[in-house]
């Protein structure tokens, strides 16, 4: 009998084209949610999802019937990303890997998809956003441990809040228990991981955490 997996990975609508990110999260080692024409990129890619859902508004056409589909409203309070995650959780997964979430002809949808993040950080669950060079965290009173990330661009800002209290290890311009505040000089911009494993730390409110990797 195949194990049962442990996490929950959720492909969107954002076009994926480069798809290395995909040897870094292997798909079938998730259990796939694709939301709305999340599918498409399934299907290019041979990808077998385990549960399509959405209004399937931003789809080419509607994803076959063979597969298992869950149609929801166009009109609804959700998005189909969100409301993917909420299966996810329903299913019992607590961590979380979004891809086809970044990017795309929609930045609105991208703001969307940090709320998503937002919403799992608050049901005590693990998520990422990432694609082929970015990964997108949300972290509040924990520590998140960057490895096999030398030369990375690191960016921090506080979210949710009008500030955040951090420390940095493994960076270029370390901090310790230093304040960002929204509006404020940016001093959380463009650092750099110098060493093989780097950690940031929040010790009061949410930081937004934006690595970029070539």
């Amino acid at each position: 009998m195949a194990a049962k997996k442990q996490e929950c990975m959720i492909i969107g609508a954002a076009p994926i084209e480069d798809v290395a990110v995909f040897r870094e999260f292997p798909p079938e080692n998730y259990y796939v949610i694709c939301a709305d024409a999340g599918y498409e990129t399934a299907a290019r890619l041979h990808i077998t999802p385990d549960l399509i859902v959405g209004d399937f508004d931003s789809a080419k056409a509607a994803p076959p019937k063979s597969r298992k589909v869950l149609s929801i409203p166009v009109k609804k309070d959700v998005t189909d990303t969100m409301y993917a995650v909420m299966m996810g959780r329903a299913k019992g997964f607590r961590s979380f890997v979004l891809l086809g979430c970044l990017g795309g002809a929609r930045f609105d949808h991208s703001l969307a998809n940090i709320e998503v993040l937002q919403y799992l950080l608050a049901h005590n669950c693990r998520g990422v956003m990432a694609d082929s060079h970015t990964k997108v965290f949300l972290i509040s009173d924990s520590r998140l441990r960057l490895t096999q990330m030398k030369g990375a661009t690191v960016s921090v800002f506080p979210y949710n809040g009008s500030n955040c209290n951090v420390s940095y290890t493994g960076l270029l311009y370390p901090l310790d228990h230093a304040s960002l505040t929204a509006g404020g000089i940016l001093m959380g911009v463009s650092n750099s991981v110098t060493e093989d494993v780097a950690e940031i730390r929040v010790h009061i409110g949410t930081a937004l955490v934006v690595v970029y990797q070539e």
